[in-house]
């Protein structure tokens, strides 16, 4: 039964028939039916961020901690240009959102007018899919089809960008039940034929190595890739974006690839014979001089968007389906497999492990971000979801935090965006609040943004955010005074020439956060760490725990630009 409804009460509605409980955003002249409609409803909580950036990162976070579609509501002109690099992160790691960009009037497109912008032409390249809506009756369906698009095949953002007239315009409410789409259809079943190819070729690969994604985490198919990397005891590597996809204890991770991946796993992307790719897409970081990629290996590459098979690199068995159906009747198709014809492999990549373990060289005197990582570690292990802004810090934290379950791990990877840990943070923070966590395997008791000097001042404002909602964020500062992984590149490729990297004129932090209301608290000496980590978790708010790390320290291995991944740096111990 359809009634009239005006479009914010319209968009009120779908957002409670979606069963939304959060939604981040900042109000203006062009969503302001909308938000005299969000002031009358009772059905989801309202966040308001101070600045739309961290709207659309706090939405991301809520998305990517909980596995539902993250909403946010942003107004026109700069509303939406300040939104975008939060959208564009979301996009790059097919984070589902659904968000709503307040638009002049339909009269006024195109005329230039106060606060107008083409926002569906500027996101197009960094959105699943978009809308300008120009009739009241399109609303309802256009609602229904976004949170469906932003949350079924390979998810990511969907914006809806609402004229202001439409959202005061009277029409007909009828919300459908469901959706189909005659240009989109999703394959979520893998084709039982190339699946029987990839069966056949792990029975025969001697060298066979599991490469796993961040779709192995959007597909909630962790359970089942433990499942089939444990039946099959063939040796796996992980994607900064599928970090917690194994256990960290699990004997057959070999570690992160890439970059800045572990040796063992780097070499055994180098040296395999058969590569099968979980849900990822071959990223240039992963991949280091395409040329040398891989070079001895088959390749398979098992995915839910098929633009991404065969995209970077040439696929032997490309399989289009969901990951966890497709793992599953991997599972099921080799549980005769005799994991001993690989045990000469496993010895070779065991051997690796234990000759080049990820080792950093502690100190009295000054403190290693590696040994903060480690502890922090030790004292929360999984009662902490763990976010990270950009650089060093983010790296050191996939390096070297015992990650144990899916989603655990909340970062920007494709888009790299500073700013990102302190929004995303209180995101996962609002999730943990309403949602109901009693059928999700871990309900995590804290939440930790381990974050940088430099990347913490870029969304600041939003501490102010964490004091009115009560979102008891724990920010570790690791304090070099350098914007680290950009001076750590000039020390190795433009000889130590540090050109606007010094960060050595910095804000009081601890004073900073009390001025907002928070806790904050400075560490210089090791040992204290772990008291200064207590008195911020039983502070219960919003808190800075800085700490002044080795200045010059590096991520080490790392790959250099252009070379292939078996020529990493590694660290050598002075003597």
């Amino acid at each position: 039964m359809s009634k009239k409804l005006t479009g914010s009460q319209m968009l009120i509605q779908a957002l409670a028939l979606e069963n939304v409980k959060v939604v981040f955003g900042y109000p203006g002249g062009a969503v302001l039916h909308i938000y005299d409609e969000i002031y009358k409803q009772k059905y989801f909580r309202h966040i308001l961020v101070r600045h739309e950036q961290a709207a659309l990162h706090a939405a991301d976070g809520y998305a990517r901690a909980s596995g539902e579609v993250g909403v946010a509501i942003i107004t026109s002109g700069p509303g939406f240009t300040n939104a975008l690099t939060g959208i564009a992160t979301a996009y790059m790691d097919s984070i589902p959102l659904v968000v709503i960009s307040g638009q002049v009037p339909t009269t006024q497109i195109g005329t230039d007018a106060f606060q107008e912008i083409d926002a569906v032409g500027i996101s197009r390249p960094c959105t699943k899919h978009n809308y300008l809506v120009k009739d009241i009756k399109e609303l309802p369906r256009t609602l229904k089809e976004a949170f469906y698009i932003a949350k079924s095949g390979r998810p990511g953002p969907v914006l809806i960008d609402l004229p202001k007239d439409i959202s005061g315009t009277l029409g007909e409410f009828h919300y459908p039940e469901s959706i189909t789409l005659r240009t989109y259809k999703p394959t979520t079943k893998g084709n039982p034929k190339q699946i029987a190819k990839l069966k056949n070729a792990i029975m025969n690969a001697k060298k066979p190595l599991f490469y796993i994604g961040g779709g192995a985490i959007l597909g909630n198919a962790s359970s089942v890739v433990r499942e089939l990397v444990n039946r099959t005891k063939i040796p796996s590597v992980e994607t900064l974006m599928a970090r917690g996809c194994l256990e960290y204890n699990n004997s057959m991770l070999l570690g992160m690839v890439g970059m800045h991946g572990s040796y063992t796993a780097n070499i055994a992307m180098s040296e395999c014979d058969l590569l099968i790719c979980l849900g990822a897409r071959f990223d240039d970081r992963v991949t280091g001089r395409l040329s040398a990629f891989a070079k001895n290996a088959s390749i398979a590459h098992i995915d839910i968007d098929p633009s991404s098979i065969g995209k970077i690199v040439e696929i032997d068995y490309p399989i289009v389906g969901d990951i966890k159906n497709v793992a599953q009747e991997l599972l099921e198709q080799l549980q005769d497999y005799d994991s001993q014809k690989i045990n000469a492999w496993n010895e070779r990549l065991n051997l690796l492990q234990r000759e080049n373990p990820l080792i950093y060289e502690d100190k009295d005197d000054v403190i290693k971000p590696q040994w903060i990582i480690e502890t922090l570690g030790k004292e929360l292990g999984q009662d902490a979801f763990i976010a990270t802004d950009v650089g060093q810090h983010q790296m050191w934290a996939a390096q070297f935090y015992p990650f144990s379950f899916e989603r655990q791990f909340i970062t920007s990877g494709g888009l790299g965006t500073m700013g990102y840990g302190l929004p995303a943070s209180f995101g996962v923070i609002t999730a943990l609040q309403e949602l109901d966590w009693s059928k999700k395997p871990h309900k995590p008791k804290f939440v930790v943004n381990i974050t940088g000097d430099g990347s913490i001042l870029m969304n600041i404002q939003e501490l102010i955010t964490c004091i009115e909602f009560d979102l008891p964020v724990i920010n570790i500062i690791l304090n070099n005074n350098y914007l680290g992984m950009v001076r750590q590149w000039q020390t190795f490729f433009y000889d130590n020439r540090f050109s606007h990297t010094d960060l050595s004129l910095q804000p009081d932090f601890i004073k900073l956060i009390e001025s907002f209301g928070g806790y904050g608290i400075q560490v210089k000496d090791k040992k204290k760490f772990p008291q200064a980590l207590k008195k911020c978790i039983d502070s219960k708010k919003v808190c800075f725990l800085e700490v002044l790390i080795d200045r010059y320290e590096d991520v080490l291995p790392m790959v250099p630009n252009g070379a292939a991944l078996n020529e990493m740096i590694v660290f050598k111990r002075s003597k």
